[in-house]
């Protein structure tokens, strides 16, 4: 007699909530169950915080929730003066970066890193994650002018469909590490993680009573959504 098959393992989501600047904010994630933290180190976000203040934020996370440093077009110079204050445990790079400037940057903090790219028609994602092969994972964000989403969420179609969930398609073992962002919230994660079936997702202004400016019940609902999407 054959034995039985396994029984599937469910999916667990990560969450990531980014663009945080208050220590009670920080708090209310780790609080909801959320596995990292975000912050913005590019002048240009209203979300951004010097080194004192993400220090002090890292701290607020505890232990056991990965701290993730957002850059932008920033050179290793001052990524690593960063990392050299702040126990970041991943960095995301969210501008222009060539792979090779990612790749030294990681290897001067000697951390690993996530890539944002910035999805449009036309993008090349199979491409781009192939120039990207050292990156821990690949971001999937909004594009718009500027960095960041903007809370836009962007054509979910455009991903590769070698990348959809092994119950459309058999072959997306190959897909890389998946971070799902822009313009995601706890009305609409379920449907994209049931969509995509990302890795791990990622929410800023979907959580925010405004700019920098965490919403702890919106917090709490998008991580329970979330875990409610895993479980059904």
């Amino acid at each position: 007699m054959n034995p039985l098959p396994e029984p599937a393992q469910p999916h667990r989501t990560r969450v990531k909530i980014c663009g945080l600047t208050r220590e009670e904010d920080v708090r209310a994630a780790v609080d909801a169950g959320a596995d990292a933290i975000g912050m913005v180190f590019y002048p240009g976000s209203p979300r951004c915080v010097d080194v004192a203040r993400a220090a002090a934020l890292a701290e607020a996370a505890g232990p056991f929730v990965s701290v993730v440093g957002l850059f932008v077009n920033a050179d290793a110079e001052e990524i690593a003066h960063v990392a050299e204050r702040v126990p970041l445990t991943l960095l995301q790079f969210h501008g222009d970066e060539t792979p090779e400037a990612c790749t030294l940057a990681a290897q001067r903090c000697r951390l690993p890193f996530l890539r944002a790219a910035r999805v449009r028609a036309g993008l090349d994602l199979v491409e781009f994650a192939n120039l990207h092969h050292d990156a821990a994972a690949l971001l999937l964000d909004a594009f718009v002018e500027g960095y960041g989403g903007g809370g836009h969420v962007f054509d979910w179609t455009l991903i590769p469909p070698a990348w959809l969930p092994p119950v459309h398609n058999p072959t997306a073992s190959a897909a890389p590490r998946i971070v799902l962002s822009g313009g995601l919230n706890a009305q609409n994660v379920a449907g994209a993680i049931e969509r995509v079936r990302p890795y791990a997702v990622d929410v800023s202004s979907g959580v925010e009573a405004a700019k920098g400016v965490k919403d702890h019940a919106r917090i709490a609902a998008f991580v329970r959504a979330v875990r409610g999407a895993d479980a059904g």
